[in-house]
């Protein structure tokens, strides 16, 4: 079969006129002979690939290759932890440490971890849901309030609370942690769960983010419309600007969540009682168990514990990624 690729101008005998810039891109005409001596002619445009800009910037290969170490260096610990819970023991000594042993014992594992030293690992899931309720959801309505109030009035002193909110969020928490020590000593407040509780409730970057958020996101002329419709404060603020706060709010409250479920160095030095542990201590406390005289070696279960622990977490931000992404990128585009 015999192939001709022509203009259609050149196939009538007139010359091709040149193409003007921004004009639609040429076609091309293409003639195939048929079996019963016919032709047959179509027609394609040639596709122009788009300049690169900066929003479709050209694809860079160095950029490519760090992108892919990030992400092996963020998957593989955890790909570890998941292949290793599936090892009982002696598994986790014989076998290769990223790969599966030959007899799986996950389900094993899970059933033991929930039931050793009479299932102390459930009160110690317990322990960290109340740590993450009363002290991060106690966080996020007080990052809540103060953002709007200070994003929304205008009184006496309002540069120099911004001031000492900037100042509190690039104080360390650890070098917090001592004062914070003494003074629940002599209030009495140690080894309780309110030790761990109070100081979680304050969040500087909490308030700040949502101090930024309730700016940009709420806009002025809508509560003053309210204001002169007669609806009150209170019922204009749950009316009118929270829900346009939930983006942030939420941003805010997965932050405060995952600071508490992680707080290791503040219940260390708060709490003495096992029994008000939260998780962070006490697989810290199966851990060292191993290096006492006497002590049971349960490697298997750390690990399994582990596992479950970051469970409840990595479902929380599948559940709220949508509202996370949206309210990171409020106020990023100034109108």
């Amino acid at each position: 079969m015999t192939t001709s690729l022509t203009s259609a101008a050149s196939g009538s005998g007139t010359p091709t006129a040149p193409r003007t810039p921004g004009a639609a891109p040429e076609a091309r005409t293409r003639t195939d002979a048929r079996a019963d001596g016919g032709t047959r002619t179509r027609t394609a445009k040639r596709r122009k690939r788009p300049p690169h800009t900066p929003l479709n910037p050209r694809p860079s290969v160095p950029l490519t290759l760090v992108t892919g170490l990030v992400l092996v260096y963020t998957l593989l610990p955890l790909a570890w932890l998941v292949i290793n819970a599936t090892k009982d023991q002696n598994g986790l000594l014989d076998s290769f440490g990223l790969w599966f042993a030959e007899d799986s014992h996950f389900w094993d594992n899970i059933g033991r971890t929930l039931s050793y030293d009479d299932g102390v690992f459930v009160r110690w899931l317990l322990n960290t849901l109340l740590y993450v309720v009363a002290g991060a959801g106690g966080a996020t309505v007080l990052a809540v309030l103060g953002g709007y109030a200070l994003a929304t009035y205008d009184f006496p002193g309002r540069r120099a609370v911004f001031a000492v909110v900037l100042g509190a969020v690039a104080v360390p928490g650890t070098a917090l942690a001592v004062p914070t020590f003494l003074m629940f000593s002599n209030m009495g407040l140690t080894n309780t769960p309110w030790a761990v509780i109070i100081p979680s409730l304050i969040s500087p970057f909490g308030l700040y983010l949502m101090w930024v958020f309730a700016a940009e996101s709420v806009p002025t002329e809508l509560l003053e419309a309210a204001r002169i419709d007669g609806s009150g404060e209170l019922r204009t603020f749950f009316t009118i600007a929270l829900p346009l706060l939930m983006p942030g709010t939420v941003t805010v409250l997965l932050f405060s969540m995952v600071a508490t479920w992680n707080n290791y160095f503040l219940p260390l030095i708060m709490i003495k009682d096992p029994d008000w542990y939260p998780l962070t201590l006490g697989l810290n406390a199966w851990n060292a168990q191993a290096q006492t005289a006497g002590g049971e070696a349960v490697f298997d279960l750390i690990i399994t514990g582990s596992l479950l622990t970051i469970v409840p977490i990595v479902a929380v931000f599948l559940l709220l990624q949508r509202y996370w992404q949206s309210g990171l990128a409020a106020g990023s585009v100034k109108e």
